[in-house]
Parts: C-alpha cells; structure tokens; sequence
C-alpha cells in the first residue's frame, strides 16, 4: 500500500464498506488506542463569518498504526462537504482523501451508542430523539444497535419534517414512534434521550426527566450553541465528553457550569475513552448520566482508517493523479 498513488473514496464507497455496528467496533479501537496513549487528539478549531457560516478542523495521529490526518468542512446554509485527509505518519505522503458527510453521521452516531451502552440502564426500552435533521437516523440506528428499545419519541421544530421522519424510522427499523407536539412530552418518563439540535438556548430542562436517564447531548458543538440547562448538569452524577480539552474549549454549557479549565469542577468530567477502558458502567446511586459530544479527530480518524483499510482490500476509490514535486518561481517581479 506504501506504494501506491493516493485514493480518493467517496461517499458511495464509504457507506458500501462500513455500517453502524462496524464503525461503532472500529470507534471502540480508536478510543481504546487513545485511553492506552497510542492515539493523540488534535483540539478542534473553528471560525465563524456571515449569518452563522461556521469552518471547523479537526484532527488525530496513530502513529503506530501509521496514519495522521485531518478533517475539514465549512458549514453554510447551503450545505456542508467535508473532507477526511489521510497521511502516512512516517513520511508524510498522501494515502486518502475521504468524501466524510456519511462518515461524520456514523462517528457522531457510533460515539453515543458506546456512551449508551456503557451508562444506560440495561433494560431501556424508550428513547426520545429531540431534532429530525440530517443527523437524527443514524443515531436512532446506534441507539437501537446497543439497547432492546420498543417505542421511539421524537420532536422536532417543524411539523411535517418530524412526522416524515417517524415513518422514515418505522419503515426502517420497525419499532413504534410516537410523534410528540413538545419537548417535554417527548422526554417525559423515557429512559434514553438523544439531543441532536442547532438550538442556540436550552430545549431541556431537569423538571422534565425522570431519575436514571441517560442523556446523549451531541448538537451544541460551538460556543453559540446549548441543548441543555445547568439544572440538568447540576442532577449528572456522570458527565462524559469526548475529549476534555476540546469541551473546555467549546461547550458553553459546560463551561458556565463548571468554570474555568484550571478550576476544581473539570475534575467531575471524564473523558469516554478513559470511561471505556474502566468499564465505568452506571449504578444504582447515579441520577442522570451525560455525554457531551463535540466531534473529535481521534473517532474521525479510527473510521477514516478503517474505511481506507477495507477500500484498499476491496478494490474501491479512485487511485489520484501521481505527484511530482516542483520549486516554486522566485521572481521578485512575478515574471
């Protein structure tokens, strides 16, 4: 493979040899790689113009594995394409070139059906998803993929697109969906809920859940944004994140709640890969148990290199022009 001219996999190729359980195995790897010190997490950056357009940059090494990259994409109104860019760790060529929107849904998606397998009670048969947007299937998918649930709540904002996407689900994975006409209605009594908003004031609140939920909060991934109010926090007797110095950074939730990054509240915070590696599973004495999500390099980076992995093994992508390095031109006088 050392050899070869770079690949460029697109989306087709992507979801042809990857599904959610095998993406969530192959986050499970990345993360225990990251709780043994075999995987370093670049903290993501971003930047934000016009109405609301936001540039983010994330990325990871595995440098025993031999791999280093990037993911890149600008979110507008139009839309999104993000880039998964891998390099080899040692000589830093070019191996990929990764189309990752379908990637993103199975790494945010994956990411909370591990944090559900590991804090959720066991026997959880209702689940509420808060939001029915581009992200909202599949974590219905890994949520269903770790937990024996029968009945599924969903609210969103806009009528039509919420009862659209009840009957995608039903179709889909033949469980029952009840379409709620509120936030509270949808949460009450359930014992998973699946915040995946890009609400900019919290849509939960502590007097709607009941004692024992866990909480999958994974929209609020900027400083502008928040799902979830600190009376909410202040019940977690588990708060988990995917990467601590990246929650210090950009979850304004957290940061209200818990002050700044040097102060003794950050302590409460664990991050998930170091939750796996214990095996820190609920108890009976927890109230409500949290995860942050913010999108990390780290679980882009473990599926981008498994996806690499399999296309190579599969024949798929197409292989990129060869590269041949050339001196710019010194001209002062840009002749």
């Amino acid at each position: 493979m050392a050899d070869q001219a770079p690949l460029w996999i697109s989306e087709t190729d992507v979801v042809s040899v990857m599904d959610m359980t095998q993406a969530m195995a192959a986050l499970e790897k990345g993360l225990s790689a990251e709780a043994a010190g075999r995987a370093q997490n670049m903290t993501k950056t971003h930047l934000r113009w016009g109405d609301g357009s936001t540039l983010h940059a994330i990325g990871a090494s595995f440098a025993e594995d031999g791999f280093t990259g990037t993911k890149t994409w600008a979110h507008t109104k139009g839309g999104a394409a993000p880039l998964l860019v891998l390099f080899d760790a040692e000589n830093g060529s070019l191996k990929a070139v990764i189309e990752a929107f379908a990637l993103g849904q199975m790494r945010t998606a994956g990411v909370s059906g591990l944090a559900t397998k590991l804090l959720a009670e066991e026997q959880a048969k209702d689940f509420a998803i808060i939001g029915s947007g581009k992200q909202a299937l599949t974590q219905v998918a890994a949520i269903l993929a770790v937990r024996p649930i029968s009945q599924l709540r969903v609210y969103s904002r806009d009528e039509g697109r919420r009862k659209q996407f009840a009957y995608r689900v039903e179709q889909e994975f033949q469980i029952e969906v009840v379409v709620a006409n509120s936030v509270a209605q949808a949460v009450d009594g359930v014992s998973i809920i699946t915040l995946v908003t890009r609400a900019t004031e919290p849509v939960i609140d502590a007097k709607m859940i009941r004692r024992g939920a866990h909480i999958n909060a994974v929209g609020a991934i900027e400083p502008t944004r928040a799902e979830i109010d600190q009376g909410v926090l202040h019940r977690c007797t588990r708060i988990v994140v995917d990467n601590i110095p990246q929650a210090q950074k950009l979850s304004s939730e957290l940061k209200e709640f818990l002050g700044s990054s040097e102060g003794e509240g950050w302590k409460k915070v664990q991050s998930l890969a170091n939750s796996l590696a214990a095996k820190q599973a609920r108890t009976d004495d927890d109230d409500l148990t949290l995860l942050k999500s913010l999108g990390m390099g780290i679980s882009d980076l473990a599926l981008g290199i498994e996806v690499y992995r399999r296309s190579v093994v599969n024949g798929l992508g197409q292989r990129l022009p060869e590269r041949r390095r050339v001196e710019p031109r010194l001209s002062i006088h840009g002749r």
